[in-house]
C-alpha cells in the first residue's frame, strides 16, 4: 500500500476542489481539525483553517496556500480520481 500524500499534496487536493466546487470549506475545516491532532507541531496555517467559519470558503483557500512543501503529482492524480 502507498503511503499517505503529503500534507501539501493534501492542501493541493482541496484547492482544486473549493475552486472547481466539489468540495465544500466544512469538509477542508475538518481535515485541518484532524491534521492538528496528529501533527507533532501546530503551524499557523492548520490553526486558520481550522478556526474558518464554512461560510469563509475565500479565507480557507488563502490559508491553504500556506502549507509548505512540493506536491506529490502521482498521489495528487490518485486523490482527484478518487473523487469522481
Amino acid at each position: 500500500m502507498s503511503s499517505p500524500a503529503n500534507l501539501r499534496t493534501q492542501a493541493e487536493y482541496y484547492i482544486r476542489g473549493l475552486t472547481e466546487g466539489r468540495i465544500e470549506a466544512a469538509e477542508v475545516i475538518a481535515w485541518a481539525d484532524e491534521v492538528i491532532v496528529a501533527a507533532a507541531k501546530t503551524e499557523d496555517w492548520m490553526l486558520d483553517i481550522s478556526t474558518a467559519t464554512p461560510e469563509d470558503r475565500m479565507g480557507v483557500l488563502h490559508h491553504l496556500h500556506a502549507v509548505k512543501g512540493e506536491v506529490d503529482e502521482a498521489a495528487l492524480a490518485a486523490l482527484l480520481a478518487a473523487k469522481k
